[in-house]
């Protein structure tokens, strides 16, 4: 669906170098702090920034031969942008409608009246969630193939939260060939959404991994100076010194769970390795 291969950008001091992967019928996910290059990245993919090297393909095809009818099966929604506050969704169905060939205006309406979004109240109007769940929405609403959605939870409670990833598992459910890229710095939200999962940092990509993976087999190992000198460090991804001695991270758990019993192994969250890969130590 997507291939993206050392994808080149240099903004200053800010250097993007990214290599990614979406494949049919996946849930990709992007994490990392703010700034990372998350945007930078959905930016090049979409063609609004020019880029220093590297090549894009969509749908099996160079990102300069995607024609405007391939555009039609792609769903954005970018952090940076939205609708016009003076609208109301009642002037949007025109427009939506226009854009997208495909536009399915019994399904936009049927799930802005699940959602409870306002007809004809203007969308400045809208709290962050139903702003958000509108983005989305409009996304969805055109049979869509491929989602790019950069940060859509960003600023919404739990509930919201909840609310717009259903909609994303709806969306999958329709086809297996449908394929969703979004990216978040909140990491719970995307543990159970998706299949993939690429972490970046400083426009650089320092993990890849699916996600099972990482929640079965990622580790964290606590151990005082004593243990860490007697530790087999064979299977350490990163390691950081800490007051009670060291915490080290492994993508090896069963390994040290049979061979170390006495230590204290915690199944790490994903923040957790996002912290360790950022600030740990490479061995």
């Amino acid at each position: 669906m997507l291939h993206m291969e050392h994808v080149r950008k240099n903004y200053g001091t800010f250097s993007l170098n990214c290599s990614l992967d979406v494949a049919p019928g996946c849930i990709t996910g992007l994490i990392g702090q703010n700034g990372a290059g998350k945007s930078t990245a959905f930016k090049a993919i979409l063609g609004l920034i020019s880029t220093e090297g590297g090549s894009i393909r969509i749908f099996g095809k160079d990102l300069s031969e995607v024609s405007p009818k391939d555009k039609q099966l792609l769903g954005v929604v970018l952090s940076d942008s939205g609708f016009s506050g003076y609208l109301t969704i009642d002037d949007l169905l025109p427009v939506l409608s226009n854009l997208y060939e495909n536009f399915d205006q019994a399904f936009f309406l049927s799930q802005a009246q699940r959602f409870a979004l306002p007809f004809k109240k203007k969308i400045k109007d809208f709290s962050t969630g139903m702003k958000a769940k509108l983005k989305v929405l409009a996304a969805i609403s055109h049979h869509a193939k491929f989602l790019i959605l950069d940060e859509p939870t960003a600023g919404l409670d739990v509930i919201a939260r909840d609310e717009l990833l259903e909609l994303l598992r709806e969306f999958m459910e329709q086809g297996e060939d449908r394929s969703i890229l979004i990216s978040s710095h909140i990491s719970s939200d995307l543990e159970t959404l998706c299949d993939d999962l690429y972490m970046i940092h400083e426009g650089q990509i320092i993990l890849h991994e699916d996600t099972d993976v990482i929640l079965s087999s990622y580790a964290l190992l606590k151990v005082n100076s004593q243990q860490y000198e007697t530790l087999d460090k064979q299977h350490l991804l990163r390691v950081k010194k800490e007051g009670f001695g060291y915490r080290c991270l492994t993508k090896q758990k069963q390994y040290y769970l049979e061979n170390y019993p006495s230590l204290a192994i915690e199944q790490g969250t994903i923040d957790e390795i996002i912290v360790m890969m950022i600030r740990g130590a490479a061995l």
